[in-house]
């Protein structure tokens, strides 16, 4: 881990895009609710993308985790599996 950030720290939208915009895939999850975003091909517009990566007090929901291209934000244990082994 190169980086860890309180959950106390408030990171908003800002954040939550620079992120995204370093990112080549994005996958939100929800409970078994997944959204994967490919940020190469077909890059949403920020508003739907901040729309799910950002909770209802506008902060980037957490867990948020990058492993190298990717960022996951929010947790479903299939897919932390499947991308972190």
């Amino acid at each position: 881990m190169k980086e860890q950030v309180s959950a106390g720290k408030k990171l908003g939208a800002e954040t939550a895009l620079a992120l995204a915009k370093e990112a080549g895939k994005v996958i939100v999850m929800k409970g078994k609710k997944i959204t994967p975003f490919d940020m190469k091909k077909d890059a949403p517009a920020d508003a739907d993308l901040l729309a799910h990566m950002l909770g209802a007090t506008g902060n980037l929901r957490a867990p948020t985790l990058k492993r190298g291209k990717t960022v996951l934000v929010g947790f479903n244990e299939e897919i932390y599996t499947d991308i972190l082994g």
